[in-house]
């Protein structure tokens, strides 16, 4: 069997041990989007596909490669639109809210000098990057002097507004991978001590019913591999911060034995050879 990986890093943690437990007996290779072309088309990558590809990469290149390589019949795990879909915050909003999911309501502005020229805030905003990427804006606004500043330093930045609810300061980080799930707590991006470590959260610690909202997340948004965060309002209901198209996930035993389970299956579904899941477990040293 052989698997692609369109990605930048192929060292990543989840990649490099889901590597590990593949190439024993399959062929794993990387492409990475910014070595290619402009614009990649069918042809960018020649000759005969891969069996699968995990698109763990989420630039305008990777998401064209996806794309071309679904074109040519290749299984993508996400698919290139799903991938797409998570990185526009206003299109992941109606999306969810559409299917009934307890998604924050959501309001977008064309850049943030336009939602500081506006009516001032009168409650605490979580202002957040319209486009989810690498350091981009989140960040907790508490009145019309906070927003001025944010503004200042990022006035072009086209942003989302979210109305900011009381909770614990604790983020539910729920990860699913071909239909596993794994659960944490980390402190919100929020909150001014920092995020500070991940706390692993056995599934059984979960609130009732979030188990299975995170899988129904995964069917509303058609993605194998993804995260959600969630707060507790304070009463046991969860709110949807955030959905995330392939995330790190580190650190979860037994990741790293989904996702090579998932890719096989997927590229088997697909009509490649039949394939069993890795036979040996890979016990990776821990990251932080």
């Amino acid at each position: 069997m052989r698997i692609g990986l369109i990605t930048p890093e192929p060292g990543h943690p989840l990649l490099a041990a889901a590597t590990a437990l593949l190439t024993p007996e399959h062929q794993v290779e990387t492409l990475d989007p910014g070595t290619l072309a402009d614009a990649p088309g069918p042809a960018a990558v020649p000759g005969r596909l891969a069996d699968v590809y995990l698109l763990k990469a989420r630039t305008p290149r990777a998401l064209a490669l996806a794309g071309a390589l679904e074109r040519r019949g290749a299984p993508v795990v996400n698919s290139a639109a799903a991938t797409a879909l998570c990185q526009d915050r206003t299109a992941m909003a109606e999306r969810a809210r559409r299917a009934g999911l307890p998604f924050a309501a959501t309001r977008a502005f064309g850049t943030l000098a336009e939602l500081a020229a506006g009516p001032p805030p009168t409650a605490p905003l979580v202002v957040k990057s319209r486009h989810s990427r690498r350091n981009d804006v989140v960040a907790r606004v508490d009145g019309a002097a906070h927003l001025a500043r944010l503004a200042a330093a990022h006035p072009g930045e086209p942003v989302v507004v979210q109305d900011f609810v009381p909770n614990s300061g604790w983020d539910h980080k729920l990860w699913v991978i071909g239909g596993r799930l794994f659960a944490a707590l980390r402190r919100s991006e929020l909150s001014p001590e920092g995020r500070g470590p991940t706390v692993p959260l056995a599934q059984d610690a979960l609130p009732p019913g979030w188990a299975a909202l995170a899988h129904r997340v995964g069917a509303v948004f058609a993605l194998d591999v993804y995260g959600v965060d969630l707060i507790d309002r304070g009463d046991g209901s969860p709110l949807i911060v955030d959905v995330n198209a392939f995330p790190g996930a580190r650190d979860q035993p037994g990741a790293p034995e989904a996702l090579a389970a998932l890719a096989l299956s997927r590229a088997a579904a697909a009509g490649g050879p039949a394939a069993v899941p890795p036979r040996a477990p890979l016990r990776s040293s821990p990251r932080t």
